[in-house]
């Protein structure tokens, strides 16, 4: 099979598509043929050995798959051969086959077609997770959501408005805000592209509660760097800081700011909840198709790109240049 390999530490563009041997399902275990691989941040942070989990190279990027179960190892009840299929995987995805544990594994319904179902399992569980259990989010409240023009951005907006919230989205341009209204969020703030000074900080929080009508009783932070600390000053009395991810850098907000609010800065792992906590994300899973469904979240893939340009995927998401969803394709 061809895949898209780490073979060393480094950027995308060192990515090699070459030969690697067809997997073979074990006891337990389901050999998948990938039809699309989502693009997502954790995929530029583990070529660069900068995420949690360091697998042995050579390895293929790629945590999110959607493809044809092509066999079954021994044991295996819960799907069968020739089944359309998710799979959550880590790592592994950019390749034309992957073998995962069967309880990685789930079907899929008959009308998603496989490029929306790759980009579908990690962004909208994640903020599904972050918003439901991690900020316990309740209807009529308000939800800044930092770097919302993104993928679990996109997916944070369309499940904070079908859980009944007001939606502020911050984005870095115009175009990402015209986005971002577009997947429903109520208004939008546009913050500086780049490190800001102190005044710009003090500046951007008063945009941030004004736009939220005095202040947010959840953020939602994909971005982190220099964004943390003004969003953290728009919070409302009991308000819920999400920390996601950190594209801008790891924060290091001040916490008497927390004190001050009596707020709470609440942590989301959602892939390690999804093994510590595996009824929670089959209750959720099934919520979140049938919010699919109802027509109420759908996955906005803004570019596919073939297996061999999987590079140039990860490349679009560490610079910050992508709306909505990318998608590896197989051909």
């Amino acid at each position: 099979m061809k895949a898209l390999l780490s073979t060393k530490v480094g950027p995308p563009e060192q990515l090699e598509f070459a030969n690697a041997p067809d997997p073979v399902a074990g006891e337990g275990e389901v050999v998948i043929a990938v039809k699309a691989a989502g693009v997502n941040f954790p995929d530029a942070l583990i070529i660069e050995d900068k995420y949690q989990f360091k697998p042995e190279r050579p390895f293929a990027p790629g945590g999110e798959v959607a493809g044809v179960v092509e066999s079954v190892g021994p044991g295996v009840t819960q799907v069968k051969t020739g089944q359309r299929v998710i799979g959550s995987s880590g790592w592994g995805g950019y390749a034309e086959k992957i073998k995962l544990p069967a309880a990685r594994v789930m079907p899929i319904p008959d009308a998603m077609p496989f490029d929306e179902a790759s980009a579908f399992i990690l962004t909208y569980g994640t903020s599904y997770y972050a918003l439901k259990d991690r900020g316990q989010l309740k209807a009529g409240e308000t939800v800044l959501i930092l770097g919302a023009a993104g993928g679990v951005g996109v997916a944070a907006i369309e499940l904070a408005k079908a859980m009944g919230a007001r939606v502020i989205a911050a984005v870095s341009t115009e175009e990402k805000a015209k986005f971002a209204r577009a997947a429903g969020a109520d208004d939008a703030v546009i913050y500086p592209a780049s490190g800001m000074s102190k005044q710009q900080s003090k500046d951007l929080a008063e945009a941030f509660k004004t736009a939220c009508g005095g202040g947010a009783d959840i953020v939602y932070d994909a971005v982190g760097g220099d964004y943390c600390e003004p969003a953290l000053r728009a919070m409302n009395w009991n308000g819920r800081y999400l920390v996601i991810g950190f594209p801008a850098g790891i924060p290091a907000p001040p916490l008497n700011l927390t004190l001050l609010k009596s707020s709470s800065i609440v942590g989301v792992f959602w892939g390690a909840s999804v093994a510590r906590e595996p009824k929670l994300h089959e209750g959720n899973v099934r919520d979140l198709f049938k919010l699919y469904g109802e027509g109420k979240i759908k996955p906005r893939i803004s570019a596919r790109y073939p297996l061999k340009d999987g590079g140039k995927a990860i490349r679009a998401l560490m610079d910050r240049t992508a709306t909505g969803k990318l998608v590896v394709v197989m051909e």
